[in-house]
């Protein structure tokens, strides 16, 4: 008789090997846990590197039915603590990581007391698995870990081609007005620009290579047997309906970092996946200032800026006059260090914060937190709102354009800094944020949608009966 154990279902997780796509992955995987799977989640062996380094040596040991495993990612050996440069993991992971996914799958399938693989669930942008999904007979689940604004508009990267819209005929479009001109044709996204869709379409070179990649990796989307998504139905409605169109498979079920409150008590609670090492002394520091009084500064995993943007965004907080907490990555500048004036430094001592890395999530949720000064990056977006904050916005690159037009055209949360930074902008958007009729009314729409996307994940919501359709319809068809 085989036992209940060895009956459960396994799934095999792999996220994008890159900060803002492990942390939702690894949410899901712990979601699927509390529901009774089996989960193997697999890192590449850099990350699972980094992970040692920033946790400490027990950090991936898991559990028994909560395993971690690795892959290598085909690139060079590097013990840098950064992510790795974007292009050539797209180009690496695309073309040498099928091959040991599916033999990592042949041996976890081959080992004693462990339940075959039943379902794979793969980063949208990690399609390869697809390959070997359909070689050994297991079906797949793709997770696009951006929004749903931002997943649409890659999918019509392939209209944007056939038009001839894209890519472009030579480097005018920078300062032509071609990226301002609205296209009215596009289902599901009102008058959208082509500088709101996401960057990598800013190319002349039809051989562009992440041009490539994402229009390839979305037009794959529709051979998974479901494709999910971080995010809830009347925060991206028409977006969402759009994709339906195209996806019938297509499920909500965020936002995740607080649809895990309905399932408490997890053993994979302790599970973490923070490749820098936090720094908690954030939030003491946070104890002893006023109700939404800090501006909290944060430009993610990925974000690069030159020292002279960095300046400006040190002087403009500077000249606000608002209590600050900024984050600020080792590499958060290119090609040197973060390095900033002491002038600056000298000037804040008294009211600003600069730390290396944070608990975001516990960090947006504190009441001194008065607003966001973000990259629009997805989790970055969906923690601000399930938090009530507003952001001002300074999109660096992929389809956090498209959720900064968004955030600040059709949700209301949120007010654009010019690429361009300049620091009286910086200090304007602060002061109007903190202190304006405007960011009163940017800050009552924001708490608007946390209640919304706090509707979405109880039992009556629709995230929450889209995360049990997805569990009852395709991961785990057998349990009615």
């Amino acid at each position: 008789m085989v036992s209940k154990f060895v009956e459960r279902p396994h799934i095999i997780c792999i996220p994008y090997p890159a900060q803002g796509h492990i942390n939702p992955m690894l949410k899901l995987a712990k979601l699927l846990h509390t529901k009774g799977f089996y989960i193997t989640f697999v890192h590449t062996e850099f990350n699972h590197n980094r992970l040692l380094r920033s946790r400490g040596p027990d950090s991936l040991k898991g559990l028994d039915d909560f395993r971690f495993e690795t892959i290598p990612d085909g690139l060079p050996p590097s013990d840098r603590d950064a992510t790795q440069d974007i292009p050539a993991l797209c180009e690496s992971t695309s073309k040498t990581c099928t091959v040991p996914f599916r033999d990592l799958i042949e041996k976890i399938n081959t080992t004693d007391g462990v339940p075959k693989i039943s379902c794979i669930i793969s980063d949208g942008v990690m399609s390869f698995t697809l390959d070997a999904a359909e070689e050994l007979g297991i079906p797949e689940v793709l997770f696009w870990t951006t929004s749903a604004c931002g997943f649409l508009a890659y999918l019509l990267y392939r209209q944007l081609i056939e038009r001839g819209i894209i890519p472009f005929k030579d480097e005018d479009f920078l300062t032509n007005g071609s990226l301002d001109t609205p296209m009215d044709w596009i289902p599901g996204m009102n008058n959208i620009r082509l500088r709101d869709i996401p960057s990598f379409i800013r190319t002349t070179d039809p051989s562009d290579l992440l041009l490539n990649f994402l229009d390839r990796e979305a037009q794959r989307a529709s051979r998974a047997a479901a494709v999910i998504m971080n995010t809830f139905d009347n925060f991206e409605h028409k977006a969402i309906t759009t994709i339906k169109t195209m996806i019938p498979h297509f499920y909500t079920i965020g936002p995740l970092n607080i649809l895990s409150n309905q399932y408490p008590n997890s053993a994979s609670d302790s599970l973490g996946s923070n490749l820098w090492k936090e720094d908690t002394k954030c939030l003491e520091w946070l104890k002893n200032k006023d109700p939404k009084s800090v501006v909290y500064v944060n430009f993610g995993s990925i974000t690069v800026m030159t020292a002279k943007q960095l300046e400006e965004f040190a002087w403009g907080l500077a000249n606000s006059n608002h209590p600050f907490l900024w984050i600020i990555r080792p590499d958060l500048v290119m090609g040197d260090s973060a390095m900033l004036p002491p002038e600056f430094v000298k000037a804040t001592e008294e009211r600003g914060l600069l730390s290396s890395w944070c608990p975001q999530e516990k960090l947006l949720q504190h009441p001194s937190i008065g607003v966001f000064l973000t990259h629009c990056g997805w989790n970055s977006t969906m923690e601000t709102v399930c938090s009530g904050v507003p952001i001002i916005c300074w999109p660096f690159f992929a389809e956090q354009q498209t959720n900064c037009r968004y955030a600040c055209t059709e949700w209301g949360i949120g007010m654009e800094i010019d690429n361009n930074v300049k620091r009286d902008e910086v200090e304007g958007l602060v002061r109007e944020m903190m202190e304006g009729d405007k960011g009163k009314e940017i800050r009552n729409k924001a708490l608007e949608w946390k209640a919304h996307a706090e509707i979405s994940i109880k039992p009556e919501g629709s995230s929450y009966k889209n995360f049990d359709d997805l569990i009852n319809q395709v991961l785990w068809p057998t349990t009615g």
